[in-house]
C-alpha cells in the first residue's frame, strides 16, 4: 500500500493507525510495530515514529523502555476528564465566534441537518461526525489558530469513537440542543459562552 499524497506523509500515517486503532485491527494493549507500519506503507520509520509520538501525546498509545508501543487500555473516566478542557474552551469560541455566527450559521446548520437525519436512521458513526464536525465548525469560526490547535488535540472525534467500541457508549446526537445553540448565536444572547459550556458538559459520559 502507497500513502496517497493528500496531506503531509506524517498526517497520513497518523490516519492509518488512528484508522487501525478504531477498527479493531490494534486492540486495547496490543503492540505496535513501527517497522511493519514503515514497511506496509513503503515509507521510512522517520515518519511512522512522528506519527506515533503525536499519537502519544493523544494519550491514545503508550510506549516504555523495551517493551514498544502499545494502544491505551482506555476507560470511560479518561474521556470524561477531557470535558471540562473541552467545555472552557469551546465557551471562549464561542463568545469570540459570537458576533460572527450571529451573522451567519451557514457553517453550523448542515451539522444539525445531518444530526436529524442521523437519528431517524440509528446512524452512531454519523451522530459521531456531526456532533464533532458541528463543535468544530463553532471553534473555527472563533479564528483563533491558538485555541482550534488545542481543540484539535483533545482527539475528541477518536476517543468518542472507541467509547462506542470498547466501552458501549451510547451515542446522542443531541441533535435539537444543536438546533438551540444556533438559535442563540442568531439572537446574539449575552450568555452564549455559558450556554455552549453547560451544553459540552451535560455531553459528557459518566464513568461507573
Amino acid at each position: 500500500m502507497t500513502v496517497p499524497v493528500v496531506h503531509s506523509l506524517r498526517e497520513q500515517i497518523r490516519e492509518h493507525i488512528v484508522e487501525g486503532i478504531v477498527s479493531g485491527r490494534w486492540k486495547p494493549g496490543e503492540r505496535i510495530v513501527e517497522r511493519r507500519i514503515a514497511v506496509e506503507l513503503q515509507v521510512s520509520q522517520t515518519p511512522v515514529r512522528e506519527a506515533l509520538r503525536e499519537l502519544e501525546s493523544l494519550r491514545l498509545i503508550e510506549s516504555a523502555p523495551n517493551k514498544g508501543v502499545r494502544v491505551r487500555n482506555l476507560s470511560a473516566a479518561d474521556l470524561e476528564e477531557s470535558y471540562p478542557v473541552r467545555a472552557g474552551l469551546e465557551q471562549i469560541a464561542a463568545e469570540l465566534a459570537a458576533e460572527r455566527l450571529a451573522g451567519d450559521c451557514s457553517a453550523l446548520e448542515p451539522h444539525v441537518a445531518a444530526l436529524y437525519a442521523a437519528d431517524r436512521a440509528a446512524d452512531g458513526t454519523a451522530q459521531v461526525r456531526h456532533t464533532v464536525g458541528f463543535h468544530r465548525a463553532l471553534v473555527r469560526a472563533a479564528d483563533n489558530s491558538v485555541l482550534l490547535h488545542t481543540w484539535e488535540g483533545l482527539g475528541i472525534e477518536v476517543f468518542t469513537a472507541l467509547s462506542i467500541r470498547w466501552l458501549g457508549t451510547v451515542q446522542k446526537s443531541y441533535a435539537e440542543e444543536h438546533e438551540d445553540l444556533v438559535a442563540a448565536f442568531r439572537r446574539r444572547d449575552p450568555a452564549i459562552g455559558a450556554l455552549v459550556k453547560a451544553h459540552v458538559l451535560g455531553c459528557a459520559p459518566r464513568s461507573a
